[in-house]
C-alpha cells in the first residue's frame, strides 16, 4: 500500500515501459513501490534481464514478444490499468532518470481535483543537471510541439506524467507513434479539454543518450508534423494555404506593377502567380473539409 492512498480508494498504478533496462530497473521499481500501490512494467522484447529483475523487485511484468515502440508499451501498461480500475496513473521511465520520490508532489493537483493530468517539468525550476545540447533540443521540440498542438508546456518531452482516471479513459496513442508519445498527449489534451498542470521535478541523467539525438529529434519533429495533419488539420493546411496564396497575390501584383510600367505582360511570371493563388485555394478548402469532417467524426464518437 503506497504512503497515499487508503484502502478504499482506487489504486494509483506506476506504469514503466522498458526495453533493456536491467542496470536500473530493479532499483527504479523498488523506488516507486513506496508511493503507488501497483507497479506495472511493460518489458517491450528485452534481450537482456529487464523482465526477470522487474518481477523480483515486485512489478506485474507485461511482456511484448517483441519491440513495438513506446508508443504500444504505454498504450498496453493503460489497458491494464484501466482493467485495474485505477484511479491514478504515474508513467515514468526505467532509465533512472526519473525521481519516484516526487510522485506525491506529481500526483497532488490530480489529488486535490484541479488537474486531469500532471507534467513533470524540468524547467520551471533550473535544478537539474542537463547537458546543453539537450536543453536546446528540449526548448525546440516543445515550441514546436507548443504552437502546433495548440497546449503551452514547459517541457513538451518529459516522460514523467501522472493521469487522472479521466485522462486515462480518453489517452491512446498511435501504435506507430514512436518517440513522439509526450507529443501526441499534447494534441489528446486539446482535443478532449483536459485540464493540465505542470510541477517542478529533478531529473537525472546517468549516462549518455542510447540513440543519436539528432535522428531522435528529426523522428519527433516528423511525428509532430503527422499529428498536426491528423488533430488539426485547419491549421496544418490552412497555414500553408495561406503562405501559398499570398505569394501567388505578391507574385500577381509584381507582374501588374511590371505591366504598368513596360506595357509587357511577364507571361511567365503570371502564370506561376495564377498556379500558385490555385494551389493556395484548394489546400485552404482542404483544411476547411478536413476540419468540418473531423470534427462531425470527433461528436459522434465522443457526443
Amino acid at each position: 500500500m503506497s504512503e497515499t492512498t487508503g484502502p478504499t480508494t482506487a489504486p494509483i498504478i506506476a506504469v514503466i515501459a522498458a526495453y533493456n533496462e536491467d542496470r536500473f530497473i530493479g532499483s527504479v521499481v523498488l523506488k516507486t513501490w513506496h508511493h503507488v500501490d501497483q507497479v506495472l512494467v511493460i518489458d517491450d522484447g528485452s534481450t537482456d534481464s529487464t523482465a526477470a529483475i522487474a518481477e523480483q523487485a515486485g512489478a506485474v511484468v507485461i511482456r511484448h514478444d517483441h519491440n513495438h515502440g513506446k508508443a504500444e508499451a504505454v498504450n498496453t501498461g493503460l489497458r491494464r490499468a484501466r482493467e485495474m480500475n485505477a484511479g491514478i496513473v504515474v508513467l515514468l521511465d526505467a532509465d533512472g532518470q526519473h525521481d519516484p520520490s516526487q510522485i506525491p508532489r506529481l500526483i497532488a493537483p490530480i489529488l486535490d481535483h484541479t488537474a486531469d493530468l500532471v507534467v513533470g517539468s524540468r524547467f520551471l525550476e533550473h535544478r537539474s543537471r542537463i547537458p546543453r545540447w539537450r536543453i536546446l533540443g528540449q526548448h525546440a521540440l516543445t515550441l514546436a510541439t507548443n504552437v502546433a498542438s495548440g497546449v503551452t508546456l514547459t517541457d513538451s518531452q518529459s516522460g514523467f506524467r501522472a493521469l487522472s482516471q479521466n485522462a486515462l479513459d480518453k489517452l491512446s496513442f498511435r501504435p506507430n507513434g514512436g518517440f513522439s508519445v509526450e507529443s501526441e498527449m499534447q494534441f489528446l489534451i486539446n482535443q478532449h479539454r483536459l485540464t493540465v498542470q505542470e510541477i517542478s521535478v529533478t531529473m537525472t541523467y546517468v549516462e549518455g543518450p542510447k540513440r543519436n539525438p539528432f535522428t531522435h529529434g528529426f523522428q519527433v519533429l516528423n511525428g509532430i508534423v503527422t499529428l498536426v495533419s491528423q488533430h488539426r488539420p485547419l491549421f496544418f493546411f490552412g497555414v500553408a494555404g495561406v503562405l501559398i496564396l499570398l505569394s501567388g497575390l505578391l507574385l500577381g501584383v509584381d507582374v501588374i506593377d511590371r505591366y504598368n510600367r513596360f506595357q509587357s505582360l511577364a507571361i511567365g511570371r503570371a502564370l506561376i502567380s495564377i498556379l500558385l493563388d490555385i494551389i493556395g485555394i484548394q489546400t485552404l478548402f482542404t483544411g476547411i473539409i478536413l476540419h468540418s469532417l473531423r470534427a462531425f467524426l470527433t461528436q459522434h464518437r465522443y457526443g
